[in-house]
């Protein structure tokens, strides 16, 4: 019996569940009155359960696809609005010690490697707040000796004791390798915002097969946040399997089962859920992956998990290309990369040759290459408000504490306007005159959407503190 309690990973991800799920949702394929049930709680915005997602994912019609894409949008608007959350992913480390057959990084590959240092640190720091970011996602393979916990801890602090006359990295997300309590303690002591962990995979016989190393260790990763959360902790945690390992049914429904566990063990869902799909790289041959998950296939699953956990955000990065990203920007997702360099040094252009010659190369190939100030006038014309709001972190409302607001869609009345704040500071201190012009009246637009009119008054002074040369005022 399926146990979403349970602390054991191979009893919260039951494979015989999962695939029992798959089984029974083959049968109501053709059912449109059951497809329509599903629909229709789903419009109640409090979620779906794996088996109800299962079924949504045999649908293959176009008519029922786009009454999902619909819905989805109509759903990521109550609780979202149309706020989208910008970062930009920071890679300390190319050493790693597994050799995953995905990965760019394997340790098999004969590539150059590099480790940045605290100067070359600050350096990409400079970089990226010069495009206006304010929020980074740490990442770094993994290697106990080169790169242990001390390593991270000291980048984290180097990064948030960086000032700049615009200000300063305001949020510190981690994804580094899954570890201890002892070092989520710390991670938490650090002050960073989210850890992310991607699963990779769900399904146990393909993830011993496309790991060897430390990471082969099933149990030790899929357990992860139960550490993180409970030993460490850590309020916010990310999570998301790398689409095209195995067969995307079984991951969907693997990874709403884990949300489901991290609500009833520690009573909190997720923060987010990513998206990576399987991408080319350095010593990655296609042909080893029978899975690869096509657009129409990413495009419904992202779908459904904003119908299954409304209150997630969901992220997708710059793998993806410009359109495609549009597409998905429609029906769920809710924070995106921009400007994205996912080598060791590449935002600050760091010689990326060894002393033997040998070239380094990144962990992945990326499809959208645009700047961010480009990613924001798309957005803008689309009709989005880019964000860079760190506001919930700093201010605790994180963890369970998040979760009540954002289920209830109440965290429109602090989101909107620390959206329209953030954004008000980068036209201020980044924009160029287009995006200016585009900018401030897309801001004297929506802050008249912002739903209570003591928050909604209270916003427009903080404006216009902004627009006088104030910073960092927020909700």
């Amino acid at each position: 019996m399926y146990n979403a309690k349970s602390m054991d990973s191979n009893e919260f991800i039951d494979d015989g569940e999962i695939l029992v799920s798959i089984d029974e949702a083959k049968k109501h394929a053709g059912n449109k009155t059951e497809i329509d049930r599903i629909l229709t709680k789903a419009r109640e915005y409090k979620g779906l359960s794996h088996r109800e997602a299962a079924v949504l994912l045999e649908v293959d019609d176009d008519e029922t696809l786009e009454k999902m894409y619909k819905l989805a949008k109509e759903v990521k608007g109550k609780i979202y609005g149309k706020r989208i959350v910008l970062f930009a992913p920071l890679y300390l480390s190319s050493y790693c010690v597994n050799n995953c057959k995905y990965c760019g990084y394997r340790c098999a590959n004969k590539i150059g490697r590099h480790q940045l240092t605290q100067d070359e640190l600050r350096e990409e720091i400079r970089e990226l707040e010069a495009m206006g970011h304010k929020r980074l996602l740490l990442e770094a393979g993994e290697d106990d000796e080169k790169c242990p916990i001390e390593y991270i801890l000291e980048c984290i602090k180097t990064i948030y004791d960086e000032k700049f006359e615009n200000g300063a990295i305001r949020r510190v997300n981690v994804d580094i390798a899954a570890t201890t309590a002892e070092n989520y303690k710390k991670l938490k002591d650090a002050k960073i915002g989210t850890y992310i962990l991607f699963q990779e995979t769900y399904h146990k016989p393909t993830y011993l097969k496309m790991h060897n190393g430390p990471k082969q260790n099933y149990e030790w990763h899929t357990e992860a946040m139960d550490r993180a959360m409970q030993g460490g902790g850590i309020d916010d945690v990310g999570i998301g399997p790398l689409f095209g390992l195995y067969d995307y049914h079984y991951e969907t429904v693997a990874l709403l089962m884990h949300a489901e566990h991290l609500e009833a063990a520690v009573g909190v869902g997720p923060h987010t859920i990513s998206f990576p799909r399987l991408l080319p790289a350095e010593g990655v041959d296609y042909n080893d992956f029978p899975y690869l998950v096509k657009d129409r296939d990413l495009k419904k699953i992202v779908a459904i998990i904003r119908l299954a956990v409304p209150y997630t955000g969901m992220i997708l990065s710059t793998r993806e290309s410009v359109d495609f990203r549009k597409e998905l920007l429609e029906i769920g997702i809710s924070q995106m990369s921009a400007g994205s360099c996912v080598g060791v040094g590449g935002y600050a252009k760091r010689e990326t040759v060894d002393e033997n010659g040998i070239e380094e190369k990144p962990q992945f190939n990326l499809a959208d290459h645009r700047k961010p100030i480009d990613v924001i006038k798309g957005l803008v014309k689309n009709g989005y408000v880019p964000s860079y709001c760190t506001a919930c972190y700093r201010e605790g409302r994180t963890g369970d504490r998040f979760m009540p607001l954002a289920k209830s869609g109440q965290i429109g009345n602090c989101c909107l306007p620390n959206a329209l704040l953030t954004f008000e500071e980068y036209l201020k201190d980044y924009a160029d005159d287009e995006l200016n012009e585009l900018g401030q009246k897309m801001i004297d637009n929506e802050i008249r959407n912002v739903p209570n009119e003591k928050q909604r008054e209270k916003a427009l002074g903080y404006l216009k503190r902004i627009r006088d040369g104030e910073r960092d005022l927020r909700f």
